[in-house]
């Protein structure tokens, strides 16, 4: 794997003039981000070695890099689901590949399901200060490879507190309300039962989806300080009353891009 991270890398290296420092992966809905970007160079998934290509409506399957408030950015318009037959090394392999080209600043965005009533509602953008991985496996299982990380990793704090607190200076000065909490990575694609929700909740998360945990793993390992926040499409099964949908949750995602973008851009100013 070393060698197909080193190999990908390279690809991406030859495309661009200069390496970004910092890195966004997009969740369903968020794709709209890469619009404001400027000198945009655009690598399809299936172009670059060793990478897979997303299959969920909602998702482009692009890398893009270019300057996004005066900063050089790489953006994943899209992500990779354990849920679609991929295995964890495959999800997290874009990680491996950021980390290979220097990046050290990662910035998780997803779309999720509300769990605690107290904290958020369809429409609320929480900043993750925890998770609790609910997948049936996690991406370091296997021989473990000292060029990347050590064996047992650390994940007192999963969330960079340095940008934690650049997010939450952002937010006061933009008069953005949100909260922060604990996300729980369930494997999907289904949206959870009531029984699972309410164990969920027991567990202590705040919010529910299928996505970041493995990504936030992988990125800890390597060394990466990482800032991840998750806008709640609509609220967990068994708490909203109507049946899910995908397409809702693209929606309500969609709208709510707005702010969030809006708060991008002051936390990147930042970095």
């Amino acid at each position: 794997m070393y060698e197909q991270v080193k190999e990908a890398a390279k690809y991406i290296e030859n495309r661009v003039e200069k390496v970004p420092k910092i890195a966004m992966v997009l969740g369903s809905g968020l794709s709209s981000i890469v619009d404001e970007m400027d000198d945009q160079i655009v690598i399809p998934f299936d172009e670059i070695p060793h990478f897979k290509k997303a299959s969920v409506k909602g998702h482009r399957s692009d890398l893009v890099i270019g300057r996004y408030q005066g900063k050089d950015v790489l953006v994943m318009t899209g992500r990779f689901h354990y849920y679609e037959g991929f295995t964890m090394k495959e999800v997290t392999f874009p990680i491996y590949v950021m980390n290979a080209l220097g990046i050290k600043e990662l910035i998780l965005t997803n779309s999720c399901g509300g769990i605690n009533e107290d904290k958020v509602e369809p429409g609320t953008i929480l900043v993750l200060e925890d998770f609790i991985n609910l997948m049936p496996s996690n991406p370091l299982i296997g021989e473990n490879d000292e060029r990347f990380g050590v064996r047992f990793p650390d994940m007192t704090e999963p969330y960079s507190p340095r940008l934690r607190s650049i997010a939450q200076e952002a937010a006061s000065k933009l008069n953005i309300l949100y909260n922060e909490g604990v996300y729980a990575g369930f494997m999907g694609p289904y949206y959870e039962t009531r029984a699972e929700i309410r164990m969920i909740k027991g567990f202590g998360a705040d919010a529910v989806g299928m996505s970041t945990v493995p990504e936030t793993i992988v990125a800890n390992y390597l060394g990466m300080d990482v800032l991840a926040f998750a806008t709640i499409t609509n609220m967990a099964t068994g708490i909203q009353e109507e049946k899910h949908s995908h397409e809702n949750v693209v929606r309500v995602a969609k709208e709510t891009s707005k702010k969030l973008v809006s708060w991008l851009n002051f936390v990147l100013e930042e970095l």
